[in-house]
């Protein structure tokens, strides 16, 4: 094993080396990806309607370019979809990722390029392993293989020569197959449709694997995990797989999730890497595990621009470049691609936690959040009160989602947090009071608007029977994969959807 770590080793330097060029030139390094981008596009349709020959700078590339959700690229999308090249990217696009991004029936087919798939989704997976052998020379990764738990479902054709499917069913159709020796299960298990049909083949071919590494969502990981633990009859998983030691994971805030994973896993030895890696693009991995925060890998293909949050609806929002950006305050993250997208507004809010290395965390979404009396309630905000209210009443959750109850002519308004519970709180009362001060203090506008009940009555908690979101998502067909529960939402669509399914 130290011959092998030794010669990875000497792999990765030169990788390293390139990272840590980026880490100390953020500027230059992005504006010779955005060169290369417009360059490279300057002969497709985008390119010649923007004139991407005349953009010498990122003002010039801002002023000229509007910014776009998915409804701005959708058309473009459908004529390539039905075979049209050079329309945002040179060539044809021939995989289209499918990405709802939330529980909603409608489903965003984002243009995947070749040089998206080598440049950045690979790329993206090659770096999260030679940062995590770079901080850990004694791992033992190798010869064990990687759990994946990715997408369940199999790619499908629009045309003969168009195809659309989850990202990590294109991902594992366009890999190398000497990759395969490195995974478990099998593709053919990996990318099952039926979700409960599939846990159960992937824990029957896995089993018996040497595991040393996890990929995936951590709330549908869970599923998996103490499917294993009950088939096995053990009571953890070191007792499976004596030999795992990383959980690569992303797609949601770990942090609800992490004493489930240190109960199932109590090793000390136990390592767990966030990665940002979205149907868009690869975006950043955590680089140093001991700290918060996420590296913004800058050399990927990928332009990137930050949208302070009361730019967002206007006409002409004003966008900064990496060297503009501020430590702890909230963006929108915009990206221009070589997988085609131009000034695309992912849906994404970050907070930078470092600059220089610029590293980031996740703080929500552009449209998840409750701002329904001025209270700006952010994703962030309620993972960290939760955070805060398990650790004072010995709760443990496993789902939830939040909205406003509005005012109405005899009451105020109030938040109801729809809560499933792996292990209640002795004392809802209790636990709802503790996370209710705690937004109070992580968030100045929510206080002002709770201060003597002026406007806002206290939160209420109501509690999930067990299985409840894995029901609602199983009746929206989204079970598995890069699906998620909404957390929260400035109206009620979605919780009145569930409490429905509660009751």
């Amino acid at each position: 094993m130290p011959i092998l770590n030794s010669i990875i080793s000497l792999i990765n330097s030169g990788r390293i080396k390139q990272i840590e060029t980026f880490k100390n030139k953020p500027a230059e390094t992005q504006q010779d990806q955005l060169k290369y981008l417009i360059d490279t596009a300057s002969k497709t349709h985008m390119g010649e309607l923007y004139d991407f020959r005349s953009v010498k700078s990122a003002d010039t590339f801002r002023e000229r370019v509007p910014v776009v959700d998915y409804e701005g690229v959708k058309p473009f999308v459908e004529r390539l979809k039905r075979g049209e090249k050079d329309l945002l990217w040179p060539g044809e696009i021939k995989w289209f990722a499918k990405s709802s991004g939330t529980t909603s029936s409608k489903s965003k087919f984002i243009p995947v390029s070749k040089d998206s798939l080598e440049e950045c989704h690979f790329r993206g997976g090659k770096d999260a392993l030679t940062l995590y052998f770079e901080n850990n020379p004694g791992s033992e990764l190798f010869p064990g293989k990687c759990l994946v738990l990715g997408g369940s479902h199999q790619v499908n054709s629009f045309s003969p020569d168009s195809y659309y499917g989850d990202l990590s069913a294109i991902l594992i159709e366009n890999m190398p197959f000497w990759t395969q020796f490195l995974k478990t299960p099998d593709p053919s298990i990996a990318l099952m449709a039926e979700w409960e049909a599939k846990m159960e083949k992937m824990a029957k071919a896995t089993i018996d694997e040497n595991v040393t590494s996890l990929a995936g969502v951590p709330s549908w990981f869970l599923v998996l995990l103490k499917n294993i633990l009950k088939k096995t009859g053990k009571s953890n998983l070191l007792e499976v797989w004596p030999n795992l030691e990383l959980f690569i994971h992303g797609g949601i805030n770990f942090t609800p999730y992490r004493e489930q994973y240190k109960a199932l896993i109590p090793s000390g030895r136990m390592n767990y890497m966030e990665t940002y890696n979205a149907s868009e693009g690869f975006f950043a991995i955590q680089d140093d595990l001991s700290s918060e925060g996420m590296l913004l890998m800058l050399d990927y293909g990928i332009f990137y621009e930050f949208m302070p949050l009361s730019e967002l609806g206007k006409e002409h929002p004003v966008t900064y470049t990496i060297d503009e950006v501020e430590k702890n305050k909230d963006y929108a993250i915009i990206i221009s691609t070589n997988g085609g997208l131009w000034r695309y507004l992912i849906g994404d809010t970050v907070r930078f936690v470092s600059i220089k290395p610029h590293r980031l965390i996740i703080t929500g979404r552009t449209k998840h959040f409750i701002n329904a009396f001025g209270e700006e309630l952010i994703v962030d905000n309620a993972e960290r009160g939760l955070d805060v209210a398990c650790k004072k009443t010995g709760a443990v959750i496993r789902e939830y989602t939040a909205a406003p109850v509005f005012m109405s002519e005899t009451s105020k308004g109030r938040h109801q947090w729809l809560i499933e519970f792996e292990k209640k709180p002795d004392d809802i009362a209790e636990f709802a009071k503790a996370l209710d001060m705690a937004l109070q203090t992580l968030n100045s506008d929510y206080e002002a608007k709770r201060y003597k009940d002026i406007t806002l009555d206290p939160l209420e908690v109501i509690p999930a029977r067990n299985g409840l979101f894995i029901d609602w998502l199983a009746s929206k067909n989204k079970l598995g994969g890069q699906h998620k529960v909404p957390r929260l939402a400035n109206d009620r669509k979605y919780i009145d959807e569930i409490l429905t399914l509660n009751n």
